[in-house]
């Protein structure tokens, strides 16, 4: 009797149907990433190089909860795994309630609001890498000494578009945001924001014409040489940046160009309280949507001066593979007044998507 019952209520156990039920929310997340796999040479005197790497690998997961609320969560892996800046690291964790076309509210780690080209995708960005003057002046490589963080900073940011035209589409856009000054995955250390804004107006379809401003500080460790001696000292610096803008990107045409002036002292404080750079690159079609050729002049002084300029002089084509998958060729005749050289850079990239 005990081995029927027993049998009797497995039996009824497997008939059963269990279900969980997972949040609504779940349902919406999209899992993505790309890879860019580099080699670049070059013949700089005294200092030639070739080398393959990988220049990014990034996983992203975004979705929505709610209708009006968006979020994304973004790591990257480059280089090797001993420092900050190259291990790997969470580039953006951040939510945005949408509600309104014309007013949207994000906080979190994202892009800070500052140029055309620093929110852009670096596969669709276009070249080897961003510009000098973006690279240098919004939180790349920047000159104040900054930990690496790919244009990013902890924050929260109001934005929105507006003003549209008899065929539906808005003619001006704004962003301003506060941030911590102090970069990616780092509290803020002296206490004093960042206010970063912007604004464009789009005059006719494909076309924006931007102005940004940036007031803030940063707490750093500076250097300076005084009376043949080197003076090291910790202290909030500030900076003040302002950018200009123009673009116009139709029927897989782009041109674009952008000019940057800072003021704010470098790390090292030998090098002055100012520096600027500008950049102006075109991307053509030779076959639509698939094959494109391309050149960019690219400019950054470091203190404001011609004697402390480095430029570049780049031509390239791409090719898509397919819609996710493409190679790139650029050569490059670079010109460093500061060290009186003049060289030449190769670059091949195979970048892909999933």
């Amino acid at each position: 009797m005990i081995a029927l019952l027993a049998a009797m209520t497995l039996a009824a156990s497997a008939q059963e149907k269990k279900t969980v039920e997972l949040p609504a929310w779940v349902n919406n997340v999209k899992f993505s990433g790309y890879g860019m796999v580099q080699y670049q040479a070059h013949d700089k005197e005294g200092a030639e190089e070739n080398s393959f790497q990988l220049r990014l690998l990034r996983l992203a997961l975004e979705g929505r909860i709610q209708q009006d609320w968006y979020w994304k969560m973004q790591l990257q892996m480059n280089g090797n795994v001993s420092s900050l800046n190259s291990s790997p690291r969470i580039v953006d964790a951040f939510a945005e309630w949408q509600k309104y076309e014309y007013f949207k509210v994000k906080a979190g780690q994202f892009k800070r609001p500052f140029t055309f080209e620093n929110p852009m995708h670096p596969i669709t960005q276009g070249f080897m890498s961003y510009s000098q003057p973006v690279s240098k002046l919004s939180g790349f490589s920047d000159r104040t000494g900054e930990h690496s963080c790919n244009g990013r900073d902890i924050g929260l940011q109001i934005q929105g578009d507006f003003l549209k035209d008899n065929t539906g589409r808005n003619l001006l856009h704004y962003q301003v945001g506060v941030f911590n000054g102090e970069g990616i995955n780092t509290k803020d250390k002296d206490n004093k924001k960042d206010i970063i804004g912007g604004m464009w107006v789009m005059p006719i379809k494909g076309m924006r014409i931007g102005a940004f401003g940036w007031t803030g500080t940063r707490y750093m460790t500076t250097t300076q040489t005084v009376e043949g001696l080197s003076v090291v000292k910790t202290e909030s610096v500030r900076k003040n940046r302002y950018a200009l803008s123009a673009e116009y990107a139709l029927n897989d045409w782009t041109v674009r160009s952008e000019y940057i002036h800072s003021q704010g002292f470098a790390a090292n404080k030998d090098k002055g309280d100012k520096a600027d750079g500008w950049y102006a690159l075109a991307i053509a079609p030779i076959i639509k949507n698939k094959m494109h050729a391309k050149a960019r002049y690219d400019c950054y002084r470091d203190q404001k001066t011609w004697a402390s300029s480095k430029t570049y002089y780049e031509v390239g084509a791409d090719y898509l593979l397919s819609k996710n998958l493409q190679v790139n060729f650029e050569y490059a005749r670079v010109n460093e007044r500061a060290t009186h050289s003049n060289y030449n850079l190769v670059d091949l990239e195979l970048d892909f998507r999933f």
